[in-house]
């Protein structure tokens, strides 16, 4: 079981104030990591439960609406902890409206936290595996929608069908640096960006009917699979996106 351990190494969480992201770093630190966590807003909650689980954390409040911030999230990283092993691209937004209205603005900012965001944190995490001479761990937060179309949300479709792409990409160039670079696709999640959906009955109970699991997933089915991904047990796996669903894309 010490293959699943992640004592010792230090882990970058995005979007960690509250739903899937908090669930991914409590998951992390309570297999061991020390955490730092990014968020636009206040992590005090997250901060208070790591603490609570033995594990230091570092909060950077930074909106990764652009790549700009990412360099001073590293560097305050490597700071206070001396490395970075771990980077979970979880940071994420949706824009909901039928394609045929679909605004320029709603098309950017998504595509680019999802996708150009999760890129560049990415190479950035790389370069500093590469340095460290340690490989490294880097997981991006796909979705459903990496496999399927959606509804209504024509940027959120395009950007988590890019990091599926980009995963893989990652995965050809920097397996041989001892970095492994893989995905998870959460199914239907109660978090706050699914708070629409699940409070339109029709609308939720058609999502439902479709999930053989019969019930809308948690963080913390999604933070198993991060700790998997992100300790020595899943050496072998990249370029690889896994659904955490429900069964949902089974059906």
């Amino acid at each position: 079981m010490n293959r699943f351990s992640l004592e010792g190494k230090v882990a970058i969480v995005t979007g960690c104030r509250a739903g899937l992201g908090q669930g991914i770093a409590l998951a992390l630190a309570e297999a061991g990591a020390d955490i730092v966590g990014v968020d636009y807003a206040d992590v005090d909650d997250t901060q208070a439960k790591v603490a609570a689980l033995g594990r230091k954390f570092l909060g950077i409040q930074a909106n990764l609406l652009s790549i700009e911030p990412i360099d001073g999230i590293m560097e305050s990283a490597l700071k206070e902890f001396g490395k970075v092993d771990i980077l979970v691209n979880n940071a994420g937004i949706i824009r909901r409206e039928d394609s045929v209205n679909f605004s320029e603005k709603d098309w950017d900012d998504v595509m680019n936290i999802n996708v150009k965001t999760v890129f560049f944190f990415s190479q950035a995490a790389a370069k500093q595996f590469i340095a460290q001479g340690t490989g490294g761990k880097i997981i991006n937060i796909a979705s459903m929608l990496s496999f399927q179309g959606g509804i209504r949300v024509p940027s959120y479709t395009a950007s988590k069908s890019g990091v599926k792409g980009i995963t893989m990409l990652m995965a050809n160039e920097w397996a041989k640096q001892g970095i492994n670079a893989n995905a998870i696709a959460p199914g239907y999640m109660a978090t706050d960006n699914t708070a629409a959906l699940r409070a339109d009955e029709e609308r939720s109970s058609e999502i439902l009917g479709r999930i053989p699991a019969g019930r809308w997933g948690t963080p913390e089915d999604v933070g198993g699979a991060a700790v998997f991904l992100a300790s020595k047990a899943a050496d072998y796996i990249n370029g690889y996106t896994v659904a955490v669903d429900g069964g949902w894309l089974a059906r």
